[in-house]
């Protein structure tokens, strides 16, 4: 009889064995499936920045873009915005529709900073006393900035566009891949990294198949090249094929590795009538864009601008984490 009992427990054992084998072969070749789909959507994006860039950046910002900002906004209010206090994240909208009607750069620049600071304070979930004090030490350090000079214009065209859209890319995406211990994953980084330098050296041609395109993009994005320009040190630079594809490269892959995350971060898990309501709100926007893009463009624009603040305390976590897991310490907590 015990002979029985343990030859039954070897062939369980066994069968175990098999099973969870076949289990991790699975799961290891989901993985690896979804990193060569984000791999190849990286390079998707790329071959299209060079083949047509300008119709590229508008279009993805235009129909990627509004589906962004409403499922992004929809994942973030159900996470409190990464804010003790949802009532802390109207503030935000509301300094995104007035900003809205800043016409000078330097002061939307000012704006700008003054809620990401605000933004990380927030993010810190301090007592009401030392958030205040630590509000007025930012206060102080925005007044000194002022008086030295500091460069609030390029912050207040570059924070919301190039900064948001590729370099805090780059953050959740290096964060991510140090936490999840993946090399595919750390690989893609570098296939991002390279992808965009390859755009800088060799650039695609500054030419457009539909030139109402270019006129639109040098309208809605110009000013972001010479801001750059500032940044780096490159007098004169221009709203050509370089910057053009830049753009269209890193806002397109922007949008996408939002919308492959699904899964990841769960951004799709929202009520039915909130799903219904972002759908439509997202179809719509992109529809009105097409029957008057005056004015479509505009609406586009503060809901991005009301979701590039709104995602500022996420942001400013995501920093302090990966700024902790470079110097290897382990995080408090971790952002989606």
């Amino acid at each position: 009889m015990p002979a029985r009992l343990i030859s039954h427990a070897r062939t369980n054992i066994d069968i175990a064995k098999a099973t969870l084998f076949r289990t991790g072969f699975r799961m290891d070749t989901a993985i690896r499936r979804g990193d060569l789909v984000h791999l190849g959507l990286l390079l998707a994006a790329l071959a299209a920045a060079y083949v047509v860039p300008f119709e590229l950046l508008l279009l993805a910002y235009i129909v990627l873009g509004p589906a962004h900002y409403f499922t992004e906004i929809s994942w973030l209010h159900d996470r409190s915005y990464f804010m003790p206090h949802r009532a802390l994240a109207a503030v935000l909208a509301l300094a995104a529709f007035g900003g809205m009607f800043i016409a000078e750069p330097y002061w939307s620049g000012v704006l700008l900073w003054c809620c990401l600071l605000a933004s990380a304070i927030a993010a810190l979930g301090l007592s009401r006393p030392r958030a205040i004090m630590l509000g007025f030490v930012a206060l102080a350090l925005t007044l000194l900035l002022a008086w030295g000079g500091a460069p609030f214009v390029l912050a207040g065209i570059l924070l919301p566009t190039f900064i948001h859209v590729s370099v805090f890319t780059l953050v959740f995406m290096t964060l991510g891949a140090l936490r999840a211990r993946s090399t595919a994953q750390l690989a893609i980084v570098g296939a991002y990294l390279v992808a965009v330098a390859a755009i800088l050296v060799v650039p695609p041609q500054a030419r457009s198949l539909v030139p109402e395109f270019a006129r639109l993009d040098d309208y809605y994005f110009g000013p972001i090249a010479p801001s750059l320009g500032g940044l780096f040190g490159i007098p004169g630079l221009q709203f050509a094929g370089r910057i053009t594809g830049l753009l269209a490269f890193v806002y397109t892959y922007h949008y996408l590795n939002w919308f492959i995350k699904a899964d990841v971060i769960r951004w799709s898990k929202m009520p039915r009538p909130r799903l219904i309501a972002v759908a439509v709100l997202s179809v719509t926007a992109t529809a009105f864009c097409f029957y008057n893009y005056a004015l479509g463009i505009t609406v586009l624009l503060l809901v991005s601008l009301m979701h590039v603040l709104l995602e500022f305390p996420l942001d400013t976590v995501a920093i302090r984490q990966l700024a902790s897991v470079a110097a290897g310490r382990k995080p408090r907590s971790s952002p989606a």
